[in-house]
């Protein structure tokens, strides 16, 4: 794996609720459960994959990492600081070491600035250097995104969408960070752009010594991309491992409802079907309990009692059901 036993970036025991309603007194009448008492240890020079259904919270979840939406409780830890209390001005300044790539590269692109505005501006707001060696910065990261320097002068709407994702990578990283989220940053683009894009982050990974937190539904990307995988259900984390343990041996129901769903391109090879009854919850209203209980198969009454704890099983695997409870 490639990874050092350097914590980066640690969750512990966080929760991220917003309130949609509220009495007449002010008092809080529904509340969703975005991200529900989540833990999690992210080391250095690792890429981590987030996968799970719609609304299951992965995004929510790293937003909440970098501070772009505050906790309701909890502590997000980097490098063994507690940033969740910092001042603005200190959480502006670490930011600089923290980066999101966006999952939309249109919409996250100022259509009427340039290319050159757009990727220096980050070098602006922090007053990084001289205009002059901010432009050199520009012409370096572009080059390594593989964007010819000639395009600088360009605006967002003459560039594919393939080319766009390139410009939103390259103004993550022109600040030199040491960690980047990566928010479904390949599932608004064509199949035949994916895997370009795919390679690019895998290469400035090496190349930057970068720590990725990747968040997909996409169980093949995330493969491809990952050393380990975390799976979520309903603003909770189900189950850890790396991608061959995943993979190979998924202990988690829905785990393995989720990779039974993964197309095989081989029409001879026959694979049994994991198939999910009903819906997902509400966030809204979590069932008691295991949440996935209501659509769990295996589910007993304990599992409709008592939430299970996220729990070592061997090797770093953890997984939180009360099947693999020893």
């Amino acid at each position: 794996m490639a990874q050092s036993n350097n914590v980066l970036v640690e969750v512990k025991d966080v929760k991220k609720e917003f309130v949609t309603s509220k009495s007449l007194l002010g008092k809080p009448q529904k509340i969703v459960h975005a991200v529900d008492n989540v833990n999690l240890k992210i080391y250095e020079g690792e890429t981590i994959g987030v996968v799970g259904e719609s609304g299951c919270g992965k995004s929510t979840l790293g937003r909440t990492i970098l501070q772009l939406i505050t906790p309701t409780e909890g502590q997000i830890l980097y490098k063994g600081e507690d940033i969740t209390g910092l001042r603005k001005e200190e959480m502006r300044q670490m930011r600089r070491k923290m980066q999101l790539i966006f999952q939309d590269p249109y919409a996250s692109l100022n259509p009427r600035m340039t290319v050159l505005e757009l990727i220096k501006a980050p070098l602006d707001a922090y007053k990084i250097g001289t205009e002059k060696e901010r432009i050199q910065k520009v012409k370096e990261i572009m080059e390594l995104v593989g964007m010819p320097e000639n395009m600088m002068n360009r605006y967002p709407h003459e560039f594919s969408g393939g080319q766009r994702q390139r410009i939103v990578i390259a103004r993550a990283l022109v600040l030199d960070p040491e960690f980047v989220v990566c928010d479904e940053p390949v599932s608004a683009l064509d199949v035949s752009v994916r895997a370009q894009v795919l390679n690019l982050i895998q290469d400035l990974k090496k190349t930057k010594k970068l720590t990725y937190l990747f968040i997909s539904h996409d169980l093949s990307v995330v493969k491809y991309v990952s050393d380990r995988i975390a799976v979520m259900y309903l603003g909770k984390i189900v189950e850890v491992a790396t991608k061959d343990d995943l993979y190979n041996h998924p202990q988690h129901p829905y785990t393995k409802a989720l990779l039974s769903a993964i197309p095989i391109p081989d029409v001879d090879k026959k694979m049994k079907r994991e198939i999910l009854a009903g819906d997902v919850p509400s966030p809204l209203n979590p069932p008691k309990g295991c949440y996935f209980n209501t659509r769990c198969k295996y589910a007993s009454d304990i599992c409709k009692q008592k939430c299970p704890l996220l729990h070592d099983i061997g090797n770093g695997h953890l997984v939180a059901c009360h099947l693999c409870d020893k």
